[in-house]
């Protein structure tokens, strides 16, 4: 049966509830004062102003006043604090049995040996302006508008359009223009699309020359660019698009899966519209999952800084090398001279949907955003955007901002994205297809049409963190494999392509 409350570590000073409570229900030998939302903290005795609270056996803020035993927990009386990490570098390092042979999936192997787990054609922008064009090319493609374009080409998952809001507008060197480019050339590299085109303005800021200089590209059969001014117009540049997404077509088809070993998946790790229930059911839950994957010689990647924010020193001390666990605490640096200079505070998270599922400070959604990470070393730590090249769990920066983090994974080589969620999600990231879980059985029961997994039984008492890893994990092979998963039926993908822009517009 269903526990009313939750109580995550014996020395924490707070519980759970898995269920709305009310004036006088009894949990844990306390009476409720009040109504206490499910997923929202419950104080299990007095806590006295300015003293911590403990969740997970970490401090996750300090009160603001008195707070007596059965009584809600949240924003109210609760508040962020200055806190000290001890980041204790590789202290919980540990060898990891790793064999690339246990487990497989059928996969697509590209002439280059890069293993893909969908086939799309893929038609990118150098800059916003030539964001028409590229929609336009893509939508004579379309299934559900042109059933006939792609009839021939039953192997072709689609033709899909990725255009973004910049470009232009912007320095012409330097961190911003220099992420800009990361991005649109781990697109074009992305295993996931057989052939791509690349469409520009002619006249903008990011030059399509500067673009393939910067990523070593080479145009060929699989590889084509060219400019709205150059082709003479909108129309015509429309028609050569699509002359040449006809001409790449036939290639594309000639594709067959095969078994291979899942060592080649990578998997992108997201949260978004996070909850009280996150660090307890879905998260963890995809960490087991992910354990399985490093086990078995894969690679996961775990990202949004700023929702690691207070919870990093569970990665360094995980490290395999101090200089490791050093990398990502310059990227924590980092985000503290960004929000400086950008008057912002990294507490601005949560959201107002993760504090109304119960979350009140960045520190608590922090420590339950880790859990997606599982128990395994941490391998590397990159940029957002760079290309991933070592195996196991791995970080790459970025922001909290789900379309802008998982655009970020797919463009480091992410071939599969995991999504959990408490509120609810509609979310896809094409070319590679994203899994969704849900944290609570409310949500699943709202928005099942949009959600994969449900892990909110781990609370009903249904089924445990470990099973639903194993769950997890198996679905990962079957999606790998080309099993569809719900946003790619709702065709969600392309309106979410959103690189990282950092610098100003100007």
């Amino acid at each position: 049966m269903q526990k009313t409350t939750i109580r995550l570590n014996p020395h924490d000073n707070v519980i759970i509830a898995t269920s709305q409570l009310m004036q006088g229900n009894v949990a844990e030998n306390v009476t409720i004062s009040g109504l206490v939302p499910a997923g929202h903290k419950i104080a299990t005795e007095n806590i006295a102003t300015g003293s911590p609270v403990r969740r997970y056996n970490q401090i996750i803020g300090v009160a603001t006043r008195d707070i007596a035993p059965g009584q809600h927990v949240h924003t109210h009386n609760m508040q962020m604090m200055s806190f000290e990490r001890d980041y204790d570098f590789c202290a919980h390092k540990k060898e990891i049995d790793v064999d690339e042979n246990s487990d497989h999936f059928m996969g697509i192997v590209r002439p280059d040996g890069r293993i893909a787990t969908r086939n799309y054609i893929g038609i990118l922008t150098s800059v916003n302006c030539s964001a028409t064009v590229a929609k336009a090319i893509a939508d004579h493609f379309r299934r559900d508008i042109n059933p006939a374009a792609l009839a021939d080409f039953p192997n072709v998952d689609g033709v899909v359009a990725l255009p973004h809001s910049t470009g232009c507008g912007m320095a012409s060197s330097g961190e911003s223009m220099d992420t800009l480019r990361r991005t649109l050339i781990g697109y074009a590299r992305q295993p996931n699309f057989h052939s791509v085109l690349m469409v520009g303005l002619g006249c903008e800021t990011n030059q399509i020359s500067g673009i393939l200089a910067a990523g070593n590209l080479k145009e060929d059969s699989r590889l084509f660019t060219y400019s709205i001014q150059d082709a003479g117009g909108t129309s015509k540049a429309v028609a050569k698009g699509v002359a040449k997404v006809r001409e790449m077509l036939a290639e594309a088809n000639k594709i067959e899966r095969v078994s291979v070993s899942a060592s080649h998946l990578i998997v992108g790790l997201q949260c978004g519209g996070s909850d009280g229930y996150s660090g307890i059911t879905a998260n963890p839950a995809l960490g087991a999952a992910v354990d399985r994957l490093v086990r078995a010689g894969g690679t996961a990647i775990l990202s949004e800084t700023p929702e690691i924010y207070g919870a990093e020193h569970l990665l360094t001390q995980r490290a395999v090398s101090r200089e490791v666990g050093e990398k990502l605490v310059r990227r924590i640096k980092w985000w503290e001279d960004y929000c400086e200079r950008n008057q912002a505070e990294m507490n601005n998270n949560p959201s107002a949907g993760n504090k109304a599922g119960g979350l009140t400070t960045i520190l608590e959604k922090s420590l339950g955003a880790v859990a997606k990470a599982g128990t395994t070393n941490l391998n590397d730590v990159y940029e957002y955007a760079q290309p991933i090249t070592t195996k196991g769990m791995v970080f790459m920066d970025s922001p909290g901002f789900d379309p802008v983090s998982a655009t970020g994974q797919v463009a480091s080589g992410a071939n599969l994205i995991c999504f959990t969620t408490g509120r609810g999600s509609a979310y896809g990231c094409m070319p590679s297809p994203s899994l969704k879980l849900s944290t609570n059985n409310a949500c699943w029961t709202r928005q099942e049409e949009d959600i994969d997994i449900n892990c909110g039984t781990i609370i009903s008492g249904e089924e445990t963190v470990d099973s639903l890893g194993e769950k997890i994990y198996r679905t990962m092979l079957d999606t790998a494999s080309g099993q569809r998963t719900k946003s790619e039926v709702h065709g969600y993908g392309q309106n979410e392509f959103a690189p990282w822009i950092i610098g100003a517009t100007m």
